[in-house]
């Protein structure tokens, strides 16, 4: 049959014609649809161990297809259910409620689960994968003995599933679950028919004695099992004298020949007695013939396969197995380095001497391993890839050391960076506690940040009734206290407000909102924290146990901000209204708020909040402020939440009000609690 593979993937060009190779290389340039050991690993599970949802996908297909012969196959559990629970036997359900349907149809429908198990997998990298086992289906059977049992060493599978090839269309295969059997069965059925078009193949499954579960499959496909689909047969001309043989008569080669080319030989009869060694055994061996006899297994301890009863004919059914031998020691001199040496290779049956050809090679790693069993480079054929696997292994290593010094280097890196990106951080969390966000992150990146024009932007200026006579009546310590213990509240207002704290000079406490996150309600929050100051000042005394009075001046208007100064620089606002918003604070009295007529403007322009206004005289008006409408300034008093009793605290009427502007603003989730 034609290489299914040729009209898919180039020719893979050849290691030997690479200046410099690199075995990452031949991982990491393989093209996407190349076909891996992953991809091989995948197909061998859809025939051992299919997933839930390859099992619920070829139930479905089975449901559609037979439900008129079957009808109970309907309620057959098809939900996805399965998926939430990964060490679920969803098969184990399937059998049992065939069973419950019609227990004389189960083997049936699950030979045909099994066949729609390939029917609906086996097609591009999978089909590739289940192709390149073997040109026929008898090489194909024979592969999936070897390919599996490395499989097995490669994901450390200690389970007992497993394929032999017994013979000529005689597959083994064992599992520890008895339900596999029928649904391998039908892939096997369809597998046939999909890769070597082998239509209405018979096979028979029978279950063998013995203490693990073994079933041995028998295909009965006559000449097709070992035909080869070739694209266009060669026809040869009549044999000439020096033609190419196949007859042993012919060989060319004397055993002495043939002992030097493969030295990691030996052939062995029935009773299992070395009848040639290559010479790498046979220096190993030469004075122990004699004493010990030559019995095989005399030499050599059989590690693989495993549970190998050692007879002439249970080998000769495992001829498609890779095998483990490791030198006895007992046969060895005491001195010999040798002791342990595994080989691994493949015994090959001779069918015109009834005999037994093991040929393998030191199935050893790295070039320490070649030397601590007293091997030299010399003892690897040339034709054998061994001496190239020890050889790129060392390289490999070397590479592999490479790799951990970079990784290790790598880690170092990323972690001074992480340290740095944390230190990094708590700077500008420390800028951000004097500059708004957007200018702490522009002046640590180091950019120059120009002047900018806010419109709208309500200011908030206040200071202590008499705070030159508490001076004057307590040391510095008793007036640092003071204004510590109260400006702490107030900076946590700061933060639950979300506006801006400008400076703080003596009593004087400025803040200002609408600069780094401007929105219609920045006058509120402003309005709200001047109340919950004048609360605050409730609960703080001064030295002399008696209650801090403040006075507060609210006004919205246009400012210029930007950063001053390259030493200690300070984020600060100029403008005609901030001199304005500065009147209206000195325009006001102990305990009450100031509001300018702008900000009254902004805190009734929306419905929904209940500010609660007295007018004031228009005499007493900053000379500065413009009033061509005749308008006059305002005492905020309270404020009442609609949606909250008025009985309720002003702290629980801010707080509705600062989540309903949360939600209006897309913060479902910001902060709307407080420390008071």
């Amino acid at each position: 049959m034609a290489c299914p593979f040729v009209h898919t993937i180039g020719k893979q060009h050849s290691v030997a014609d690479s200046a410099n190779w690199n075995l990452e290389d031949d991982i990491t340039d393989l093209p996407d649809d190349a076909l891996t050991l992953t991809h091989l690993n995948a197909a061998i599970q859809l025939l051992t161990a299919p997933s839930n949802d390859n099992i619920n996908q070829a139930v479905k297909s089975v449901i559609r297809k037979y439900s008129d012969r079957w009808p109970g196959i309907t309620d057959l559990k098809i939900d996805d259910s399965y998926s939430m629970y990964p060490n679920y036997d969803y098969l184990a359900d399937i059998q049992d409620s065939i069973v419950a349907m019609n227990e004389s149809a189960v083997s049936e429908i699950l030979t045909l689960i099994g066949e729609e198990l390939i029917e609906i997998n086996c097609s591009g990298i999978v089909e590739r994968a289940f192709r390149c086992l073997g040109g026929d289906l008898q090489e194909f059977l024979g592969s999936l003995d070897g390919v599996h049992d490395v499989l097995k060493l490669q994901e450390q599978d200690i389970s007992d599933t497993g394929f032999v090839c017994a013979g000529e269309g005689e597959l083994i295969f064992t599992s520890e679950r008895p339900v596999i059997s029928w649904l391998l069965l039908g892939s096997l059925r369809k597998l046939a028919n999909v890769l070597y078009g082998i239509e209405n193949v018979r096979i028979t499954v029978e279950s063998m004695e013995g203490d693990v579960k073994r079933y041995r499959y028998l295909f009965d496909v006559g000449s097709d099992l070992s035909k080869r689909q070739l694209e266009a047969p060669v026809e040869l001309k009549a044999r000439k004298r020096g033609s190419v043989s196949t007859s042993a008569a012919d060989m060319k080669m004397n055993p002495s020949s043939f002992c030097k080319a493969f030295p990691w030989h030996f052939v062995m009869n029935e009773n299992l007695e070395l009848l040639q060694l290559g010479h790498g055994f046979n220096r190993l061996f030469k004075h122990s013939l004699a004493l010990y006899g030559r019995h095989a297994t005399t030499y050599f301890r059989f590690k693989r396969p495993k549970g190998l009863s050692l007879n002439f004919m249970e080998i000769r059914k495992h001829t498609n197995t890779p095998f483990l031998l490791a030198i006895r020691s007992q046969v060895c001199r005491r001195d010999s380095t040798m002791q342990g040496l595994e080989i691994k290779g493949q015994m090959v049956y001779c069918n015109d001497t009834n005999t037994i050809l093991f040929i393998g090679s030191p199935f050893i790693d790295g070039l320490e391993g070649l030397t601590c069993n007293g091997l030299f480079i010399s003892d690897i054929p040339l034709h054998d890839a061994t001496r190239e696997v020890i050889l790129v292994g060392e390289q490999a290593r070397a590479q592999d050391g490479l790799r951990r010094r970079m990784d290790k280097l790598k880690s170092s890196i990323e972690e001074g960076n992480a340290a740095v990106t944390k230190e990094r951080k708590k700077n500008v969390s420390l800028l951000q506690l004097i500059f708004p966000a957007e200018i702490a992150e522009s002046l640590w990146g180091g950019a120059t940040i120009e002047a900018k024009t806010h419109p709208d932007v309500t200011m908030l200026f206040s200071d202590i009734v008499g705070f030159t006579s508490i001076c004057s009546r307590a040391t510095p310590i008793m007036v640092i206290n003071m204004l510590e213990s109260l400006y702490r509240d107030f900076d946590e207002f700061c933060g639950f407000f979300d506006v801006y704290k400008v400076e703080t000079i003596g009593d004087a406490y400025c803040v200002a909102s609408g600069l780094h996150r401007a929105s219609n309600y920045d006058a509120h929050k402003v309005a709200w924290m001047a109340l919950r100051m004048l609360e605050a000042c409730l609960s703080h005394s001064t030295h002399d146990g008696e209650h801090i009075q403040m006075r507060i001046g609210l006004h919205t208007g246009t400012v210029l901000a930007g950063v001053v100064g390259r030493k200690m620089p300070r984020y600060c606002l100029f403008g005609h209204h901030v001199t304005i918003a500065n009147k209206f604070e000195s325009g006001s009295v102990a305990r009450k708020t100031n509001v300018s007529p702008t900000t009254k403007e902004w805190l009734v322009k929306y419905p929904g909040f209940k500010f609660e206004l007295v007018d004031r005289d228009p005499s007493c008006l900053p000379k500065e402020f413009p009033n061509p409408g005749n308008s006059t300034c305002y005492f905020l008093t309270g404020y009442k939440h609609p949606g909250v009793d008025d009985a309720e605290p002003l702290e629980t009427h801010i707080r509705a009000a600062m989540k309903q502007i949360n939600i209006e603003l897309g913060r479902p989730n910001a902060e709307i609690t407080e420390s008071s």
